[in-house]
């Protein structure tokens, strides 16, 4: 990629597997220049996970406190102003960092990016926007995915607007498809805030209507999937689960007798390199959309793979633009 590299700050302190995965991710990143990483937590503790010497593209940043996976968001972002998590927000704030990255609390990194970066004027609350793998395509856009449990319908109508513009930005789809999730494809189905979502979406340019969760991981029925927070947290979580039964059923079956053992010697290598787009650490975390910087959130077990992947996503959002051009959407749309 021409141009310098973007500074991205890693949340070393957030995850079921920190420091030692974190660490070890944003090292392989900065040594296969991603990015410039600057590495945040308790410098103690990072120190000696770092390889002697240390990669040229990373620094570390000292934050005393930490941010538990369990901790109340909003109580431990003003409680904890030293936590990596909030330091990591800060970055980007201050311009030390272009983006942020955090496998953390997943509402404290929220809580900290929307006190920090801001939202985008007209945007009350931001969304997460999940990546789910489509075989042989680009991913779909699922939005939001977990940030807010119940919002007004007025929202989901952003959440189309900034999601169209993170795909186009991202994977270069010129006129993304908007799909309103739902419990059948008619106009009249779901619950009043589907109702209500569906008559402020049909004007908005490649609304398809609403969609079912059968939709997800196919080509061309929509590029963009809207949902509340609590439904979208369910489908993301279901559909994950959904893909850990189906591969423990087919290893189960590999293995189950002689012959199938030894068809799994030819079979195996093919279904392992077609699984890997389903891979949660090669998708690099969700997004934010709607705050004034680029914030991306890892799943809470990450692996330093997981990291890497974050810290490239991150990078390609900054040289994308990403964050400039959902601004401009829901300016546009007013």
């Amino acid at each position: 990629m021409p141009g310098p590299l973007p500074t991205v700050a890693v949340d070393a302190m957030g995850g079921d597997r920190a420091p030692g995965e974190i660490v070890a991710g944003a090292v392989q990143a900065a040594t296969e220049q991603k990015a410039r990483v600057l590495l945040i937590g308790r410098v103690e503790e990072l120190e000696p996970l770092l390889p002697d010497p240390r990669p040229a593209g990373l620094e570390l940043c000292d934050a005393r406190d930490v941010i538990a996976m369990d901790d109340e968001p909003v109580s431990a972002v003003r409680k904890h102003k030293d936590s990596s998590i909030v330091r990591c927000a800060s970055a980007v704030q201050d311009g030390t960092a272009d983006a942020m990255v955090s496998a953390g609390n997943t509402g404290a990194v929220t809580t900290s990016a929307v006190l920090r970066l801001k939202r985008f004027r007209g945007v009350p609350s931001p969304a997460i926007a999940a990546p789910i793998p489509v075989p042989g395509d680009h991913p779909q856009v699922l939005v939001d995915a977990g940030a807010v449990v119940g919002p007004a319908a007025e929202r989901l109508v952003q959440y189309a607007q900034m999601g169209a513009a993170y795909a186009r930005a991202r994977w270069g789809i010129d006129a993304p498809t908007i799909g309103l999730l739902s419990n059948g494809e008619e106009a009249g189905k779901g619950d009043e805030l589907r109702k209500r979502a569906h008559e402020l979406l049909v004007g908005e340019p490649g609304f398809v209507g609403n969609v079912e969760g059968r939709d997800f991981m196919h080509p061309g029925r929509a590029d963009v999937i809207v949902t509340d927070g609590f439904t979208g947290n369910v489908a993301l979580k279901s559909l994950e689960g959904a893909l850990r039964s189906l591969a423990t059923v087919v290893f189960g079956v590999l293995d189950a007798t002689p012959e199938a053992r030894a068809a799994s010697a030819t079979l195996l290598p093919a279904l392992l390199e077609a699984a890997e787009v389903y891979d949660p650490d090669v998708t690099g975390g969700a997004v934010l959309l709607g705050v004034g910087g680029v914030c991306v959130i890892s799943h809470g077990s990450s692996s330093a793979r997981a990291i890497v992947s974050a810290v490239t996503v991150a990078a390609d959002c900054i040289r994308a633009g990403v964050v400039a051009r959902m601004e401009q959407a829901v300016a546009r749309a007013g």
